[in-house]
């Protein structure tokens, strides 16, 4: 698998609708599964992460026009661009 992690500067305010903005029902082809953190020590940084079956998908995903216009309505309540880490997913569970 493969992914990122994002964190981003909201914007004083933006909370509620930073969440609606990344917030979807819709999952691109390859995507395995997308969070958000809400920090309990930071009251205007969120974490995203979001994870792809492989890399290839996650390229693929990081080109459509689609993806792109969700990251500019992402701009809309951060301050400045998120700060990306990408990278092959080496371990991990999700325990139900």
């Amino acid at each position: 698998m493969y992914g990122t992690v994002f964190t981003m500067n909201v914007k004083n305010g933006h909370k509620n609708q930073l969440i609606e903005a990344i917030g979807s029902d819709e999952y691109p082809e390859g995507m395995v599964c997308w969070f958000l953190l809400d920090p309990d020590n930071s009251e205007d940084v969120m974490t995203g992460i979001a994870v792809f079956k492989d890399k290839s998908t996650y390229l693929e995903n990081a080109n459509r026009p689609e993806q792109h216009q969700q990251y500019l309505r992402l701009l809309e309540h951060i301050e400045g661009e998120p700060m990306w880490t990408d990278g092959e997913i080496v371990q991990g569970g999700i325990a139900e």
